[in-house]
């Protein structure tokens, strides 16, 4: 394993090595208006939700490593403590790269990366009237985080208004995560996208307590078949299946009972068979069909 201190690099190197390791990263873009009236817009992946009563926001305008000034937004922001966060998907990820261009101060990027200006209700600053979600913010707070190339200076934004387009609810008035078709910063060129076909889903237990990693039968718990995620699946329940669920289960299963005989004599061959079984059930989700496959025939209980 590579080993690296930070004070042993250049800061264009490691923000190279962080940038590609904390990834994705949501984008905020961010549109601000200085004293003048003059608008920017830019965008940001250091950037997050960091409360929600209250609502807040913090995005990073990092100065500029290959000569330490500072960004327009953080200027900005400096004189007029409001700004707007456009959420960006897929249709305006190329607009929203070119907005990111470092035009003259005064130069508005709205115009030059294409987008409608639309006026917000409580704030200065205008909102992308083509980004899904649209958060009208008031600056609480901006902390330097140093005078050096590449230091941060957070912004903690409230967020005052929510404005979301009606396209990316679903039947329930909630955002559709398949609708809203986010993107995320990776490293160096690189982007994500968030389409069907790679969400999932993660029981997160919240109001239940899983037996843990440690309470696993030691044959699951070192098994050459199931993986950390698959441990991680079978650990968060809260009770295993009882012996009279597991035999029902079996009975109507009459797979089950041919690999039990199949393997009658090879101890070995019946529990690598039966992981894989289960492994095929929690890759699709089905923890409790694959502990009941995992105890079935077995002492595990």
């Amino acid at each position: 394993m590579l080993t690296i201190n930070p004070t042993d690099l250049k800061p264009a190197e490691i923000q190279n090595y962080l940038q590609y390791a904390i990834a994705p990263r949501p984008i905020c873009f961010a549109s601000t208006i200085d004293k003048n009236g003059n608008v920017n817009l830019s965008p940001f992946s250091f950037f997050n939700l960091f409360s929600t009563n209250p609502p807040v926001c913090i995005f990073s305008p990092s100065r500029r490593i290959r000569n330490n000034t500072t960004k327009h937004t953080l200027e900005n922001i400096l004189e007029v403590p409001e700004c707007v966060i456009n959420i960006v998907n897929y249709n305006m990820v190329q607009q929203t790269s070119l907005a990111s261009t470092e035009y003259p101060k005064g130069v508005n990027e709205f115009i030059k990366a294409g987008f409608t200006e639309l006026k917000s209700e409580l704030v200065k600053p205008p909102r992308v009237a083509e980004s899904p979600v649209q958060l009208e913010c008031t600056v609480r707070q901006v902390i330097s985080l140093g005078e050096t190339p590449g230091a941060g200076n957070l912004i903690l934004a409230d967020i005052k208004l929510i404005h979301i387009r009606e396209e990316i609810l679903d039947e329930n008035g909630k955002i559709d995560q398949e609708k809203i078709d986010l993107v995320a910063r990776l490293g160096g060129d690189w982007y994500c996208r968030v389409t069907k076909d790679n969400l999932f889903k993660v029981v997160k237990p919240i109001t239940t307590l899983g037996i843990g990693v440690d309470a696993l039968p030691f044959s699951i718990r070192n098994s050459k078949i199931l993986t950390g995620n698959h441990l991680g699946q079978l650990a968060n329940v809260e009770v295993l299946p009882d012996r009279l669920s597991v035999e029902t289960y079996s009975d109507q299963h009459p797979e089950i009972k041919v690999l039990l005989e199949d393997t009658a004599n090879d101890a070995i061959k019946r529990e690598e068979r039966l992981h894989q079984q289960a492994s095929t059930l929690l890759d699709q989700g089905l923890v409790n069909e694959a502990w009941m496959v995992l105890l079935a025939g077995s002492n595990l209980q």
